[in-house]
């Protein structure tokens, strides 16, 4: 009797677990397809793939919509922010958990953690009343008076130099975006057994070649999915991004100028979306957000299976 309540109780776990992930992928799948609802007014209008490469966005005068400057501005700030943060990530997580001592290896980690809980909009200000005008001030107005002089054909193409830009919404976002990367590329450099360190000091290898040849390796599919969560959290950061990018339609063509992101556009103008396609049309560049991030995790999660696969010794 005992064990055939042990079945049953097995049977109702698996079966409950089941109806749990199920309901996580059709929540999924409820909001794409309400998101895509939402917007097929202005896919309607504009067509699925001529909303996407539309470069005009006027919800005033013409009534056209066009989600590719917001679409290239997310790929450009997120990708570009991952780029310059992940090395100092990475070289963060390999020291507090290979060579700093116990005692410093806790307030890194503690710092680590405490860095990832600040709420976005700190970010936004601290990029406000400091980032933005020493950009201004150390880069922007110094290229400026460079351009003038020996290139002044230059300058249309510099954009506007007043510290909002490309350029400031990239550095805020990268510094958002170390402590996710670091954190997980610490807990897999950690999570290397230590018989694996052991057998390579065995051999003779050094500490760096310890680190090279026996811990990035088996570590690397965390590293690597750090990354990818890091980067997760960059195409959809928005209040930040908002606050420092300078908000503009037009086509992102310099790092000084405006631009804006999918994010970004949805939360300056939908309040203020008093008509049914231009509402439609941010509801669509959300559509647009979701397809992006959904191809994103897919190919993260493919990166990240060849990756294990390598990682035990599976070609």
């Amino acid at each position: 009797m005992k064990r055939l309540y042990t079945h049953f109780g097995d049977r109702l776990f698996a079966l409950v677990l089941v109806l749990l992930a199920s309901g996580v992928i059709l929540a999924a799948f409820l909001m794409a397809y309400e998101l895509y609802k939402g917007g097929s007014l202005a896919l309607s209008k504009e067509g699925f793939w001529g909303f996407l490469v539309g470069v005009k966005w006027d919800p005033v005068i013409e009534k056209s919509f066009g989600a590719w400057p917001y679409v290239l501005g997310t790929l450009i700030v997120s990708l570009s922010a991952l780029f310059l943060s992940f090395f100092p990530a990475l070289a963060a997580a390999i020291f507090a958990a290979e060579y700093a001592p116990r005692w410093l290896a806790q307030i890194i980690n503690y710092l680590l953690d405490l860095t990832a809980a600040v709420p976005s909009v700190v970010y936004g200000l601290w990029g406000i009343f400091v980032m933005a005008p020493w950009i201004r001030d150390h880069l922007m107005l110094p290229t400026y008076l460079w351009a003038a002089e020996q290139a002044p054909w230059l300058l249309p193409f510099l954009g506007n130099p007043s510290g909002y830009g490309l350029l400031t919404a990239i550095l805020i976002l990268a510094a958002m975006v170390v402590p996710f990367t670091a954190a997980l590329a610490r807990d897999a450099i950690q999570l290397v057994p230590k018989e694996q360190r052991e057998a390579a000091y065995a051999l003779g290898a050094t500490r760096w070649e310890v680190l090279r040849l026996a811990v990035l390796p088996l570590a690397r599919a965390g590293i690597l999915a750090g990354a990818f969560l890091a980067l997760a959290r960059a195409m959809g950061e928005t209040m930040a991004v908002t606050m420092v990018i300078g908000n503009s339609h037009k086509l992102p063509y310099t790092l000084f100028g405006g631009a804006a992101t999918m994010p970004s556009v949805i939360a300056n103008e939908f309040t203020e979306a008093v008509e049914d396609l231009h509402l439609s049309a941010l509801i669509a560049v959300g559509f647009y957000l979701f397809v992006v991030s959904f191809l994103v995790n897919l190919l993260a999660g493919y990166v990240l299976r060849r990756q294990e696969a390598l990682a035990r010794g599976v070609r």
